[in-house]
């Protein structure tokens, strides 16, 4: 077995140690997501949205719990269990706009993925290391900037009234994207950091796409080719 997967990890500046409660606000303020899916879950029943919506909602608390044990048991396991449900929900929600609000095929849903992350993973890949450093390796949720902003766009231009929630919740994350690249920078003026306001806005930002996914996920458009 990995050892190195059981290592201690110190990427932000509230973490004093390996100790379990070494970053209480970072850890605390996962229960954004649980919020989130939480208030997903009731706008699903109260508008009646379909059972993926639903599921979303049910990942965002997902999300909550496995950053949670990220930020309290910080090492290669839990950091897997942190980023790996992030990275779902991009991609499900994702579908979910092309499937349901937007009505292309599965198979088409598929392509349009995977031409996209491949493209917009590349542009991550061939970042300059100047401005990884500078961003706190936050350049790395460039693609899922992108996503709202592209699908969003697209939304837009078919006037599905979704588009507002993808662009509300591209606005969020600029915002809470700032916070996260400036939490190591400002370690000697402000030793809790400021990643606990990435997971609070995140959570905001999760609301506002699950109200949109349980407001207009009750009907399902015709497919196109």
């Amino acid at each position: 077995m990995d050892e190195t997967l059981f290592t201690s990890i110190d990427n932000y500046c509230e973490r004093t140690g390996p100790e379990f409660w070494s970053e209480p606000l970072n850890a605390v303020t996962n229960l954004s997501f649980v919020i989130a899916g939480i208030v997903g879950i009731v706008l699903c029943r109260r508008y009646g949205a379909d059972r993926f919506a639903l599921f979303l909602s049910w990942w965002a608390i997902v999300i909550g719990v496995c950053s949670g044990l990220f930020h309290t048991f910080a090492n290669g396991v839990t950091l897997y269990a942190d980023v790996l449900p992030i990275i779902g929900f991009i991609l499900l929600l994702n579908w979910y706009v092309l499937t349901r609000f937007l009505g292309t095929s599965a198979v088409m849903a598929l392509c349009i993925l995977a031409a996209f992350y491949v493209v917009t993973g590349a542009l991550v890949a061939f970042t300059p290391d100047g401005l990884r450093e500078a961003t706190n390796g936050t350049i790395g949720y460039l693609p899922a900037l992108l996503g709202l902003l592209f699908f969003g766009g697209w939304l837009s231009r078919r006037d599905h009234p979704a588009a507002a929630y993808m662009f509300w919740a591209a606005g969020v994350f600029v915002v809470s994207a700032f916070f996260r690249s400036i939490d190591m920078a400002l370690c000697t003026s402000l030793p809790i950091g400021t990643h606990f306001l990435w997971h609070t806005l995140n959570g905001v930002l999760l609301g506002v796409l699950l109200a949109g996914a349980a407001r207009y996920g009750g009907k399902r458009p015709t497919v196109q080719s």
